[in-house]
């Protein structure tokens, strides 16, 4: 039979092939820091989320060890969760403005949240082989999110991530605001909003916005 997200879900949010980042996701949920004391932990790979008709994929780099490993969807329960489901809901992706569980009521229309990596790993730093292992994921999502016409990477791990997902050869460099042709996808490229990014003042809301503003007038 065809293959279906929902399939793919449970593959994922199954999966051990990364022996230090399965040690590392569980190890955090049981040692959490004071403000998350006593909550129960996801602490299993995080899947994608959002409409599996949506035209717009977001990219990013991996879950966050007490954001989405905590929460158990992706960009939720962390700040730069909060950056980013401002900027869909303004752009009119989500019907709200934050996401904080996975039974929150929050719905993405048209756009579809994944990622390179699928555990949190330390230092949020993956290595080239757990890159690897996890990318097939992705390639399976963009074979499945057949609507799919415009992709926006945040960050550059996202931005490679993607170009290896996508089968394409050439490297375009990765830039805020960086525009690229791929196959049948018009790659966006936006810094992350993490917090390294928006205290610093390196990304700030409006250029967020811009770049989503970009997307939706793509799609």
């Amino acid at each position: 039979m065809p293959e279906t997200i929902r399939a793919l879900t449970h593959e994922i949010i199954a999966c051990r092939r990364c022996p230090r980042l399965a040690a590392w996701r569980e190890e955090v949920a049981l040692d959490p820091p004071a403000r998350y004391r006593g909550q129960t932990y996801w602490a299993r790979p995080v899947p994608g989320f959002g409409d599996p008709r949506a035209r717009l994929l977001v990219v990013g780099l991996a879950p966050a060890a007490h954001g989405g490993n905590r929460t158990g969807r992706a960009f939720t329960g962390d700040r730069s969760g909060e950056w980013l489901y401002r900027a869909l809901y303004r752009a009119g992706f989500a019907n709200k403005a934050e996401s904080t569980h996975a039974n929150d009521g929050l719905r993405l229309t048209g756009a579809y949240i994944a990622a390179v990596v699928r555990c949190a790993p330390p230092d949020n730093k993956p290595t080239p082989q757990e890159r690897d292992n996890c990318i097939g994921y992705l390639e399976r999502e963009l074979a499945l999110l057949k609507n799919v016409t415009v992709v926006v990477a945040l960050g550059s791990f996202a931005w490679n991530g993607f170009l290896r997902a996508s089968g394409e050869r050439a490297r375009p460099k990765f830039g805020h605001g960086a525009r690229e042709e791929i196959g049948r996808w018009t790659l966006l490229g936006t810094y992350h909003p993490s917090q390294q990014n928006t205290f610093t003042g390196k990304l700030t809301e409006v250029m967020l916005d811009a770049v989503f503003a970009e997307a939706r007038r793509l799609v």
